[in-house]
């Protein structure tokens, strides 16, 4: 918060910098919802968006295939129009040896329809060469929807790490080609802050906020269990996030993806994504402090 103190003596005091960014609901921190309910709890909580999970993460997973359902299609975007809250982006296509482009043409018409900018990509396939025809080809086939394909790199994939999702998305070279930083796989993946230096702006797009302890899982089967079912908020664990945030730009959108299946129990859901809110903005407000406070 700035304080300024004008001719007369007297001083106001000028919004918080952070209260200008984007922060968008990532629909993992409140699966249960469908995207009206979403829509709803977001806009009651001054979030500006939400991400809807169209496709499931793993074959059994819960998603909301809005392209197979009109009435929930139809009720989504009445919400959306009640309340003003947008639609940042889509989950999730997973780029795997079985990927066919043409099977998505759906998810990219209902993208469109409701007007979302991103859509969340992980990539599965072994075949490197493939895996990067099978971006290009999802890149190339999603831009005339206005859409970006956004990478995620994943430890417990086959795009382990941020080096490995930059060689995909240059070796693709599609302008709507980009990557998505996740705190939380930023911190336990083999990536640092010399690969994200290597990273052009505009591959990015958006990035994903959460906590987690400072220990890293020493499985595959713990770092997912971590990343599905245990996320901490912002401050309360051991990610450097003011370090992370220092070095994307300053003013990307934040998606705050934060499962826990422990404590939202506890505290509702509703609760819950207030204080993932007040954390997110907390964090983004003390790197502005900062940027603010002259050198010593």
């Amino acid at each position: 918060m700035f304080i300024i103190t004008d001719n007369f003596g007297s001083t106001e005091i000028q919004g918080d910098q952070s209260m200008s960014r984007s922060f968008s609901l990532a629909h993992l921190t409140v699966l249960s919802l469908t995207p009206p309910e979403m829509t709803v709890l977001a806009h009651k909580l001054g979030y500006d968006s939400i991400g809807i999970r169209l496709m499931p993460a793993s074959p059994e997973g819960p998603a909301y295939p809005l392209m197979d359902d009109p009435s929930m299609l139809a009720e989504t975007l009445a919400r959306m129009a009640d309340t003003g809250i947008s639609v940042f982006d889509l989950e999730i296509i997973r780029l795997n040896e079985t990927f066919d482009v043409k099977n998505y043409l759906s998810f990219f018409e209902v993208g469109a329809k409701l007007g979302a900018k991103a859509m969340l990509v992980a990539g599965d396939d072994p075949d490197e060469s493939r895996l990067i025809s099978s971006f290009a080809a999802l890149c190339e086939a999603a831009a005339p929807f206005g859409l970006t394909a956004d990478l995620e790199f994943m430890p417990w994939t086959k795009v382990p790490n941020l080096r490995c999702a930059i060689h995909v998305v240059k070796s693709a070279g599609c302008a709507n080609g980009g990557i998505l930083v996740d705190a939380l796989h930023f911190a336990r993946s083999d990536s640092h802050y010399e690969d994200l230096q290597m990273v052009p702006t505009e591959w990015l797009h958006y990035a994903q906020m959460c906590d987690a302890p400072a220990k890293i899982p020493d499985t595959d089967e713990s770092l997912i269990y971590t990343a599905r079912c245990e996320r901490l908020l912002p401050g309360e664990g051991g990610i450097d996030l003011h370090g992370l945030f220092n070095r994307l730009p300053p003013q990307i959108p934040v998606s705050l993806e934060i499962p826990n299946m422990h404590r939202i129990p506890l505290m509702g859901l509703e609760e819950w994504s207030r204080q993932a809110l007040a954390a997110g903005r907390s964090i983004l407000a003390q790197q502005d402090a900062d940027k603010e406070r002259p050198a010593a």
